[in-house]
């Protein structure tokens, strides 16, 4: 009777720990699963998502228009069909010249001061020169800037920088975003990605409007700025936002709140691409401010005060343009709408 009574104990005690760790993975598993909303998927997703190599659809070619105003209702079917269309009127090629300007040393200038910045400056500027790449996701993944929101209020807001982090790898985050989304729930991207050895990955042009941070507002010195454009979803900072993202160290694969940090050639490099943005530093800022959620972290354990000496060491231009070209039936001037003048308006997203 002792051995049974024993044997029974034992295996109650197997249950309950067996118990315990299905319990333990759910929870786990369930907080991962919401921290990658709107997120880019982690490792564990790769077999979710087809290769680099498998993806030979991607049009390489994508306009460079502003889309006048979002409709007040659209289904599925219409958006997938207004993509295809700017996508068989595009007429500029995918180069690097795409994603940024370069500007000869007799005319670049400072955009602190606005004076013509020496050859001599920009050569020391250049010290540090990054390596590059392009990998233009699919079209689904991203969108037009918009000149007026979803109830005709002109959006000249003045562009802002949000970082992020990947939450995953390089690769698994770029054939994510290479993967069609037609679901509008699914679909997310970045502008930039900075792998983990510094090299600069062009995800969506400037002038495009990356899905980056869902449901959002930057409070600034005028006050809160978003932009609504999707009749199903909040008001948004992505019709005026460049999004940056820093791959995420492997130590940092899961929802704490902190992980080893960044290397210094993704601070060096990020450095390097804020400073081509002409963007002010008081308009630099993070996922986790601009969400409204109360959900995002990212980009965890990032130095600002790394960031913005590296940033001291630069000299800002305007290389990368964050603006679109009016298309050709926009009411007013046709010449290209850069948005620059920052303005209050109530948050009313994508």
């Amino acid at each position: 009777m002792l051995f049974f009574s024993m044997r029974r104990k034992a295996l109650t005690a197997l249950l309950l720990a067996v118990l315990c760790v299905i319990t333990l993975t759910i929870t786990v598993n369930s907080g991962r699963a919401q921290w990658a909303e709107f997120e880019s998927p982690n490792q564990r997703d790769l077999h979710l998502v087809k290769s680099v190599a498998q993806l030979q659809d991607i049009e390489p070619t994508v306009t460079t228009h502003c889309a006048l105003q979002p409709e007040s209702s659209k289904s599925p079917s219409t958006i997938a069909r207004s993509k295809q269309r700017n996508l068989l009127n595009s007429t500029a090629p995918i180069t690097l010249e795409r994603f940024r300007q370069l500007q000869p040393a007799s005319s670049a200038k400072d955009e602190n001061s606005g004076e013509k910045i020496s050859a001599q400056s920009v050569q020391s500027a250049r010290s540090y020169v990054p390596r590059e790449e392009i990998a233009l996701i699919h079209p689904t993944n991203y969108g037009d800037r918009f000149l007026l929101d979803i109830q005709g209020n002109p959006t000249d807001l003045t562009p802002i920088v949000v970082l992020h982090e990947t939450v995953g790898s390089a690769n698994g985050t770029i054939n994510f975003f290479r993967t069609p989304h037609p679901r509008d729930e699914d679909q997310a991207s970045y502008h930039i990605l900075i792998r983990q050895n510094g090299t600069i990955v062009y995800l969506v042009p400037p002038d495009k409007r990356a899905f980056g941070a869902g449901n959002s507002v930057f409070v600034g010195t005028n006050g809160p700025e978003a932009v609504k454009t999707h009749p199903s979803f909040p008001a948004s900072v992505n019709n005026f936002a460049y999004h940056i993202s820093l791959e995420t160290p492997p130590d940092g694969y899961h929802n704490s709140y902190t992980h080893s940090g960044y290397t210094t050639s993704q601070y060096q490099s990020l450095a390097w691409l804020v400073s081509k943005t002409g963007v002010p530093d008081n308009r630099i800022t993070t996922h986790k401010a601009v969400d409204r959620s109360g959900q995002r972290m990212d980009p965890r354990s990032f130095s600002f005060s790394k960031f913005f000496k590296l940033l001291q060491t630069q000299t800002k231009t305007t290389e990368i343009a964050i603006r679109c070209t009016p298309p050709p039936d926009a009411p007013q001037s046709k010449a290209p709408v850069k948005q620059a003048k920052a303005t209050s308006i109530n948050i009313q997203g994508r």
